[in-house]
């Protein structure tokens, strides 16, 4: 008689990504604000806001909103998004 064992565990996939290079300056680019929904997060960005307009040169600023802090943003957000050069997440506890 034999014995036949199996092993329930599934092989680890690596995946390996890399970073996308860093902006040179921020000057003339789109940057994306995305608001996690937390108290004071909006007052937060709009100092951010105008620091990117007035010290820094950016051509557009897009705001962008999760419905919560402890979900992912929606897909579509995400899709949105992708008209940005840069995205700046807060946190505003």
């Amino acid at each position: 008689m034999s014995l036949r064992v199996l092993d329930p565990t599934a092989e680890e996939a690596m995946h390996t990504a890399t970073s996308p290079a860093r902006l040179t300056t921020l000057s003339g680019r789109t940057i994306g604000l995305l608001d996690n929904g937390k108290i004071r997060v909006r007052e937060l960005l709009d100092h951010v806001e105008a620091m990117l307009r007035s010290q820094y040169g950016v051509a557009q600023v897009l705001r962008f909103k999760k419905p919560d802090a402890s979900r992912p943003a929606p897909p579509e957000v995400i899709a949105d998004m992708q008209r940005c050069e840069a995205i700046i997440s807060a946190v505003g506890d």
